[in-house]
């Protein structure tokens, strides 16, 4: 009996101070996320060396404690470059993700309130834009507008839009039908204050989700887009550029590709990781 009372007493303990489902994978997720944000931040200041100065005295050198990651085939820094390259990313990706979340919050939003054959035409119209693959989208719009980093940003937040819509879509039609959306009808509220106002803030936790999905995949097709020579352009230190221009050295010198890959599975695990455990956590 007495066991029973003592365990019965803990019990309750136990699960008050047990974690909230998610907020491991969550607290790694974003520790991991800091860590790129800290370095990405301050790569002026950490990065030993400039990142596109050449030195051919030091061509396709081997990691040392003067060259942390070695260099390239040019005798540039490639811990430097990886550095500052992570600054590019923390640019592009964000701002592609807000984009995308911007415009298919929008289309969501819209297309689940008036229903009807605006919802029919739209949905029909995004169902083919995503039956061709994100990449093959980007690449065939940036073949038209051209390389460049604004047109990264554009073209990844444009082909975001259409998955990010379905989210919210699905989100705001089980909204829509709920009692506080028919009395704002009741006070007479027009259609655009109770999307942005009862609809937007009632779909939030899948919005954010979803987000945080598009922030990693945002990393990974910035990094893809400039493996092709189609993102970011030479000189500067991008990851994916930098895997593409050192390709050749992968039996010779593989951490010229090491280290750029390495940073892009770093971020792109982070951001994985941080999404799930956002899911469990809002998503109980």
């Amino acid at each position: 009996m007495a066991e029973t009372l003592i365990d019965g007493r803990r019990g309750p303990r136990r699960r008050r101070f047990a974690p909230a489902r998610g907020t491991i994978p969550l607290a790694i997720g974003l520790a991991m996320v800091l860590v790129w944000v800290a370095t990405a931040i301050g790569a002026p200041w950490l990065a030993p060396y400039p990142p596109a100065e050449i030195d051919f005295l030091a061509i396709s050198q081997p990691p040392s404690a003067l060259h942390w990651f070695g260099t390239d085939q040019l005798g540039r820094d490639m811990a430097s470059r990886v550095m500052h390259g992570g600054t590019y990313v923390l640019t592009i990706a964000p701002a592609a993700t807000l984009l995308g979340l911007v415009l298919g919050a929008a289309i969501g939003l819209v297309t689940a309130w008036f229903g009807s054959w605006v919802d029919e035409v739209v949905m029909r119209v995004l169902d083919a834009v995503m039956a061709f693959p994100i990449v093959i989208l980007a690449m065939l719009a940036l073949t038209f507008l051209g390389a460049g980093t604004g047109n990264v940003i554009l073209v990844i937040g444009l082909v975001f839009a259409p998955l990010i819509a379905r989210t919210v879509r699905a989100a705001a039609l089980v909204e829509a039908r709920k009692e506080y959306i028919q009395a704002a009808q009741l006070r007479g509220e027009g259609s655009l204050y109770i999307m942005a106002v009862e609809l937007l803030p009632n779909v939030r936790g899948p919005l954010i989700v979803e987000g945080t999905v598009r922030l990693g995949y945002a990393v990974f097709t910035s990094a893809t887009l400039g493996f092709l020579g189609l993102g970011v352009q030479p000189p500067t230190p991008d990851w994916g550029l930098m895997v593409s221009e050192n390709q050749a050295l992968l039996t010779t010198a593989p951490w010229t590709v090491l280290f750029p890959a390495l940073g892009i599975a770093w971020v792109v695990v982070a951001i994985g990781l941080a999404a799930d455990g956002l899911k469990e956590y809002l998503e109980p």
